[in-house]
């Protein structure tokens, strides 16, 4: 069954239709969420993602995209009124890391660690509006115009923050590393 009809049976009080949705939809939500917010947050902003699709049904269109999409968009909205609580004002506009290849020394590992611990505290430090289109567009590898319609924004704009957001990352950890 396609996500748009698990959707429709899930906001008709279907549980089993519930369940298989938040199954392949839930992970993805919440490395985003943990991305964007810290790790704490990420349980807090999918089910709160989740509870507003039970709360408001028959909002989705699927003319705008896809079912995924929709639930990064209300995880989008979540997530920045919870942004705005930590920093105090409106924001309107970790990383998976592969498993060590066999053979390394300890010292590889561990040097493989600070690395990955640097480009995530890279990530961490962008704006708000260049960190989204890097968890979304490298991290989650949602295409252009799925980024776009998540963040309510042109493809331009998501190819434009994009752009400076990988300029700024490669500045801070080119100088991190001098």
């Amino acid at each position: 069954m396609d996500d748009h009809r698990l959707l429709e049976r899930a906001c008709r009080g279907d549980e089993d239709a519930f369940t298989r949705l938040f199954g392949e939809h839930q992970r993805s939500i919440h490395r985003y969420a943990t991305r964007m917010c810290g790790a704490d947050a990420g349980d807090d902003v999918v089910q709160d993602t989740f509870l507003a699709v039970l709360r408001q049904p028959g909002r989705y269109d699927p003319a705008r995209g896809s079912v995924a999409s929709y639930l990064f968009g209300i995880a989008r909205h979540v997530i920045l009124k919870r942004l705005a609580a930590r920093y105090g004002t409106a924001m309107t506009d970790g990383l998976d890391v592969d498993p060590p290849a066999g053979g390394e020394t300890p010292l590889e590992t561990m040097a493989r660690a600070q690395d990955v611990d640097s480009v995530r505290a890279a990530v961490d430090a962008l704006p708000v509006a260049y960190r989204e289109a890097i968890v979304l567009c490298d991290l989650e590898e949602q295409d252009y115009a799925t980024a776009a319609a998540i963040m309510k924004c042109p493809i331009g704009t998501v190819r434009s923050r994009l752009h400076r957001a990988r300029a700024l990352l490669g500045a801070r950890l080119i100088c991190k590393h001098l």
